[in-house]
């Protein structure tokens, strides 16, 4: 059985823009900033930024009610959408939002959340540093 389903917490990392298509239907699309539970290899990343759009708007409404840097949660399906002409296409992959609330990074429910994905992803807590080098 196939299943396409995505539940994000992150913060919005870029302002909400609105995009009339042809159709008339309105996509609001914008960023959201998910940090890694573990990082492999010095150097690598240590966030993803993941591209969310939707038709939904109660969802957009919601975003749009949001200052960056502000933490949402959503729900919805990756995708992935292809444009252009056929000698040039582009592929582009992005999470299509059906519902989208914000969340209290203070709250308990919040913390209670990242303590059950820190479990369940064997997550560990920061290794503490000595001393931190001079750079120059």
């Amino acid at each position: 059985m196939d299943r396409n389903e995505v539940v994000l917490v992150g913060r919005l990392s870029m302002a909400a823009e609105d995009k009339t298509l042809p159709s008339g239907d309105t996509l609001t699309k914008w960023r959201l900033v998910v940090r890694r539970r573990r990082r492999h290899k010095r150097g690598e990343a240590l966030t993803d930024s993941i591209p969310c759009v939707t038709f939904n708007p109660e969802a957009a409404a919601i975003v749009h009610s949001l200052n960056l840097h502000d933490t949402l949660e959503v729900t919805g399906a990756f995708r992935c959408r292809i444009y252009g002409p056929s000698t040039a296409k582009v592929w582009r992959y992005e999470v299509e939002v059906v519902t989208a609330k914000a969340v209290d990074a203070a709250s308990p429910a919040a913390e209670e959340t990242a303590e059950v994905m820190a479990a369940d992803l064997g997550a560990r807590p920061p290794r503490p540093v000595a001393s931190l080098a001079q750079v120059g």
